[in-house]
């Protein structure tokens, strides 16, 4: 049996899927009062568990024989640091105790392609610094520590196996991620202005697929990259007119304008009661370098990826079926 932590979230959900299409048994570890509808089958076994007791999750992954690690606090605000620390970080280090405890033949941690120290112009690739001084934001931070930690545990004790996805988008998502909830703003014609800039996005079913090829193909203790493709926010929304007639925003906020504001937002998002699109963080994201490298995994896992705007497209018609459109 597989242990998937996480199994609800937006990769959680998919890879657990198409890890029961593919014949494996699925044990979904999840936090109480998390919704299992999406996820229900007779291969998947509903285990309730937080990460951040040790005992919890060493009970909760006993009997596995490799455990899928893709739980963990994402947030592109300033929100809730301790919360997120304790998740990602304190968190990430008891599932490494608890694997180990139970001798699981592999630890598969989905990591992220911010916890790599990204130059300014270049690649980015697996050949670059995990330094948690040396990247942008809290979460990145996170990211950074764990992925440290889980270095560490792979020359010792523990076989174990870091991925490091770009910005997951496209369907079966059902807690709205940012990109999901553009495209529903846009939809709904709440989207009145727009901020340019691009990054690289991935669809979550890669991403998932990726995960599976590590299990059984990755060499011990590395980190691969699972990108896609970079496409910028003004794309985005000439996609989403063409496929839906809506006309895209004409309004587009000059970035040292939306830089100085951004510290605001929070208060516009809690009155509108959307989750937060344009903060600090995302904005700075969107103009930073976005020039990453799947070629490792690509040729190591056999991973590729699909056209980012078929995944947006997919990811539209998704949200149609779901009727939240």
């Amino acid at each position: 049996m597989i242990g998937v932590i996480g199994a609800t979230g937006h990769l959680g959900n998919v890879l657990t899927k198409e890890l029961i299409k593919r014949g494996f048994k699925v044990r979904a570890i999840i936090p109480q009062g998390e919704n299992v509808a999406h996820i229900k089958d007779d291969q998947v076994e509903v285990y309730r568990a937080d990460i951040t007791d040790l005992s919890v999750i060493t009970a909760a992954i006993a009997g596995l024989e490799y455990v899928f690690h893709c739980a963990g606090i994402i947030n592109i605000s300033s929100g809730n640091k301790d919360l997120m620390y304790r998740v990602n970080v304190e968190g990430t280090k008891n599932v490494i105790k608890a694997c180990i405890s139970n001798n699981i033949k592999r630890l598969i941690y989905t990591s992220s392609v911010h916890a790599i120290a990204a130059p300014d112009k270049g690649i980015i690739d697996e050949s670059r610094e995990i330094n948690p001084d040396k990247v942008y934001g809290f979460y990145a931070k996170t990211k950074a520590l764990a992925t440290l930690a889980m270095l560490e545990s792979a020359r010792s004790d523990l076989d174990a196996v870091i991925l490091c996805p770009s910005g997951i988008i496209g369907p079966f998502d059902y807690k709205t991620s940012e990109i999901g909830q553009l495209i529903l703003d846009f939809v709904n014609r709440r989207l009145k202005a727009y901020i340019d800039g691009a990054y690289n996005f991935v669809d979550v079913r890669d991403v998932a697929a990726g995960h599976i090829n590590a299990m059984e193909k990755a060499r011990r203790g590395e980190i691969y990259i699972l990108g896609g493709e970079t496409i910028s926010v003004f794309d985005i929304l000439t996609l989403l007119e063409s496929i839906t007639g809506i006309k895209k925003p004409k309004i587009k906020i000059p970035y040292c304008i939306a830089y100085a504001i951004s510290p605001f937002t929070p208060i516009y998002y809690s009155i509108v009661k959307t989750k937060p699109l344009f903060t600090t963080y995302s904005i700075k994201v969107l103009r930073s370098n976005a020039n990453i490298s799947s070629k490792k995994a690509i040729t190591e896992l056999n991973y590729s990826f699909r056209p980012v705007r078929e995944t947006i497209r997919d990811a539209y018609c998704w949200f149609k079926e779901q009727g939240k459109i």
